[in-house]
């Protein structure tokens, strides 16, 4: 074969090759390339959220709905503890009536963040017209009789101040008494070993007979489930997270009719009781240096003035029903503050404020400079993987022609093998017709 002939297979093979395989292979890379690139101004355009008038808009509007689940959710409990008026009185029934109502909680569980089904209530209790306890339940186990206490002395009670007796032996037939958020403080160095706030917000109903009042039924409600409402909330962002960092200004927390926060990414803010049974002081601005030294920093907003002076102006907004939206500067920072009512009423709790308010803060330039950052990010990204894309292409086709190069190269030689050399010339050809002539 001719070095010409040769040289016309190989461009053939060649010419082939870059139709059937560079041309496509190449379309490929330019397709995905192109999808990174978009993927990524997508993504980009989702993290680079400007905190704009329609952002804080959806943000009300996220405080709005969570206050009315709250609400929701405390009306249901307030439910259970009419619907225990009609349950037998037995220890039987009390403790199926406690493990059988649950509700999810995310909790940590061998290092990872699982779900898990947790009852709500901790305590279920039947109490005689003078305060005895006849029946009770706590973690889902029946309370002995001997360890059964009078609670009309709120010294005898779980958490040593409690007065849930007294208050619901006032009430009328089907009405409820719901307690403030009551449990042990969490100080700031216990908090940062991993220590949580646990406690209750207890429910109570009075009971009845011909002769009148005969008792009470109370139960206590787990705060894990009423924290979990604004726990794992990021406001500007609709996926839930364990765990918020209140370093970012960027979290949810809940706080009571008082001005006391009842829910917040640190826990050592939350009101809570000192082991004799009475609150942990509040920060003043008399007692603020002191108090944080002590790593105690419970905080009532309707004190905080000498630290924040809107946040007073916010609690009193929302204890008159209201909702809104405040921004403002301050320590050289945008603060973004959404807020709105939870419009769950009691006596304990009357209107307009009702229960409390749940709050959405964002500390813009924070934001906006993890924004940043996160759009930085995603540009190297898309740049690495184009560019590894680019690189694989190379590689792929320069392997790809050596190895059709080979074959090319192989399949000349078998044909030189089976065409003997010299007789691939030019000659003529006659048939046997010819020949005869």
């Amino acid at each position: 074969m001719s070095e010409t002939t040769k040289g016309k297979q190989l461009f053939t093979v060649a010419r082939v090759f870059f139709l059937l395989i560079v041309i496509p292979l190449s379309l490929m890379a330019i397709l995905i390339a192109n999808g990174i690139f978009k993927l990524g101004v997508t993504v980009k355009e989702g993290a680079v959220v400007v905190l704009d008038q329609k952002s804080q808009e959806e943000i009300k509007i996220r405080a709005i709905n969570t206050a009315g689940e709250v609400a929701n959710f405390l009306s249901e409990r307030q439910k259970d503890t009419l619907v225990s008026t009609i349950l037998p009185a037995s220890e039987a029934a009390f403790k199926k009536f406690v493990n059988e109502n649950k509700k999810l909680l995310w909790v940590k569980d061998k290092g990872g963040i699982v779900q898990v089904a947790a009852p709500l209530y901790t305590e279920m209790s039947l109490i005689d017209k003078s305060g005895n306890e006849q029946i009770k339940i706590a973690n889902g186990e029946i309370v002995p009789k001997a360890r059964l206490v009078n609670v009309s002395n709120p010294a005898n009670t779980t958490y040593k101040s409690e007065e849930y007796f007294a208050k619901a032996k006032n009430l009328n037939k089907g009405e409820v008494y719901v307690g403030p958020v009551t449990g042990w403080y969490v100080n700031r160095a216990d908090f940062e070993k991993g220590k949580r706030f646990s406690g209750i917000v207890r429910f109570a109903t009075p009971l009845f007979s011909q002769a009148g009042f005969d008792g009470v039924i109370a139960l206590a409600m787990d705060v894990r489930h009423l924290a979990g409402y604004t726990d794992h909330i990021i406001p500007t962002q609709a996926t839930p997270v364990f765990e918020a960092d209140a370093a970012t200004g960027n979290y949810a927390f809940m706080v009571d009719s008082k001005g006391v926060i009842i829910s917040h990414p640190n826990d050592y803010h939350i009101g809570g009781l000192s082991p004799d049974g009475t609150p942990v002081p509040a920060l003043t601005q008399a007692t603020s240096t002191e108090l944080t030294k002590k790593g105690q920093e419970v905080l009532n907003l309707n004190l905080l003035s000498f630290m924040d002076p809107n946040l007073p102006e916010v609690t009193k907004d929302a204890a008159a029903g209201k909702s809104g939206i405040k921004t403002y500067k301050f320590g050289g920072h945008t603060k973004f503050v959404a807020y709105a009512p939870i419009k769950f009423y009691t006596k304990e709790t009357p209107e307009p404020g009702g229960f409390g308010w749940i709050a959405m803060g964002v500390d813009v330039e924070k934001f906006n400079e993890l924004a940043s950052q996160t759009t930085k990010k995603i540009d190297k990204e898309a740049k690495a993987w184009t560019t590894t894309i680019i690189l694989i292409l190379t590689v792929s086709v320069v392997v790809l022609f050596l190895i059709l190069a080979l074959l090319a190269r192989g399949i000349t030689r078998s044909i030189e093998a089976e065409i003997p050399r010299g007789s691939e010339g030019e000659g003529q050809f006659y048939d046997d017709e010819e020949e005869d002539k």
